[in-house]
């Protein structure tokens, strides 16, 4: 004791108090040391609340893990909260109204309605009531959205809803009821909803109905940035025992789910999430295009789509890549078109005769980029519910005339940040993108981007200026119209252009049939 009040050992005050709280801790038996959390381990202290892992904090370098003592977010909670596969899409259950009623939501990144059955269909099991949810209320506003390949129609309205692995709390969020729909929900799908996760210009019947997303970082508090591992690899459909399909982590990131650094690229504009493709490869083969090719019209990143979709000029070039690469020369059209299968005898796999497919993006330091490699595992397809006592397969890409859509084919092989603070996404390779040990996907980069232009992206007009000049369009037709019915007489009426969606990019406008 007397070494504490020495002169000679201890002269400072701030030396002092140290010394005199190291006393006051051992005459207690307990001395506090503050514990640092580290990427991928959970800290858990007896007889203390544990820490628990919440978002990614921008910084320079990366992203960092923080501490959340409130328990506001566990990442951990929410692993393994997604059900399903490519061909029949990637599910999350939710629990909407007063008491709670349990749906299977099918994440999509390509829209951003949150929108659920709320009337009896053939093909799913139950749907939202919302007679039966004292906590439900109607805006007064109809939606209706229209598909290449179906569409519904229905009511907006209110209600709480939460997530059982998810943020802790519940929010209130814009509804819309579907009580009608026509290719919408079709057979083997387990899910009775669509969760759009993108920016609310997409949002129907207009910008001002503020989507799910939105509304969990504004009410709950936590971070603007989301993160989703998908677990399919490759299946274009599975059994019917629905696999742990994958994570959908609100609010950051969970580093136990990816191997290596995360890679960023820009988020050019923020509607759907669309990004900037420099190049493509096929196997070692650079297509040669014009970089403004690859984003003819846009270029985005959707859950909700199947497939990779290219454009028609980019689809040829990449079919005939392959052909020129791959061991097997004589291929059937219908298998590139998507309207035939290949099929090997039992236990053949003809991975081995296909290269590997690259997709070069834009760097957020936008004179480099960073290339994204599957394996043919994941777009040579394996359809496991046919009946055939071969072993069957479908292309897993297809020709679009809206744009290229990086979907699920690309998308299983990696962890994907949603990082809408910084306004960029991120890929790191997915822990789950392995089959029988091998790795399905690859990075690679940095690479120079000097050979490319300075935009890509600037080649086509993008679709809220097509929006402008169809009005235009139709101003003008409108006022033919008008002379037609003064001397017709015949009722016309106005079709409403913000409550149709005309691409093919969402998986329910694009999947297996």
């Amino acid at each position: 004791m007397t070494s504490m009040t020495s002169s000679t050992s201890c002269a400072s005050l701030p030396c002092r108090a140290l010394l005199l709280l190291l006393w006051l801790g051992a005459s207690r038996g307990l001395v506090s040391i503050p514990l640092r959390l580290h990427a991928g381990r959970r800290v858990d202290v007896s007889g203390a609340a544990p820490l628990r892992r919440v978002a990614l904090l921008s910084e320079p370098g990366g992203l960092a893990l923080a501490s959340d003592p409130t328990g506001a977010v566990d990442f951990l909670d929410m692993t393994d909260n997604l059900q399903g596969d490519s061909g029949r899409g990637y599910y999350l259950e939710m629990s909407i109204g007063t008491p709670g009623q349990t749906l299977n939501i099918l994440v999509d990144t390509g829209s951003s309605n949150f929108a659920v059955a709320a009337a009896p269909h053939p093909f799913i099991t139950h749907y939202f009531n919302t007679a039966l949810s004292s906590s439900y209320q109607l805006t007064g506003r109809t939606v209706a959205v229209r598909y290449t390949q179906g569409n519904w129609e229905g009511e907006l309205g209110i209600d709480r809803v939460s997530i059982p692995k998810g943020p802790n709390g519940t929010a209130v969020i814009n509804i819309a009821a579907i009580l009608s729909s026509e290719g919408f929900f079709l057979p083997k799908v387990n899910w009775q909803g669509i969760l759009g996760l993108a920016y609310p210009m997409l949002a129907r019947p207009d910008a001002s109905v503020e989507p799910f997303f939105d509304s969990v970082v504004q009410q709950l508090g936590i971070p603007d940035v989301f993160s989703l591992q998908m677990c399919g690899a490759g299946l274009s459909a599975s059994s019917t025992d629905d696999p742990a399909g994958g994570s959908l982590i609100l609010g950051g990131a969970e580093p136990t789910l990816y191997r290596g650094p995360v890679w960023y690229t820009p988020i050019v504009e923020e509607w759907y999430y669309q990004v900037e493709v420099l190049k493509l490869e096929v196997g070692d083969q650079n297509l040669d295009l014009d970089c403004r090719e690859y984003n003819m019209d846009k270029a985005i990143v959707d859950s909700g789509t199947t497939l990779l979709r290219l454009p028609i000029n980019v689809f040829s070039a990449v079919v005939g890549a392959i052909t020129r690469s791959s061991l097997i020369q004589e291929f059937s059209s219908g298998f590139w078109d998507g309207s035939k299968l290949a099929c090997w005898m039992k236990g053949e796999t003809p991975w081995r005769f296909f290269p590997k497919l690259s997709i070069y993006l834009r760097a957020t330091n936008t004179s480099q980029s960073f290339r994204i490699t599957i394996l043919p595992q994941l777009y040579i397809q394996a359809v496991t519910d046919v009946d055939s006592p071969l072993d069957c397969f479908r292309f897993g890409l297809s020709s679009s005339t809206n744009g290229l859509v990086i979907g699920a084919t690309v998308m299983e092989g990696f962890y994907v940040v949603f990082d809408r603070v910084q306004r960029r996404l991120g890929f790191a390779l997915s822990n789950c993108a392995v089959n029988g040990g091998v790795a399905l996907s690859e990075i690679a980069g940095p690479f120079s981007a000097a050979d490319v232009a300075s935009d890509c992206s600037s080649g086509a007009p993008k679709e809220p200026l097509l929006w402008v000049i169809s009005y235009a369009l139709m101003a003008v037709c409108g006022a033919v119209l008008v002379v037609l019915l003064l001397l017709l007489v015949l009722p016309c009426r106005r079709r409403d252009r913000f409550g149709e969606i005309t691409d093919e990019s969402s998986l329910v406008r694009h999947r297996i049939k």
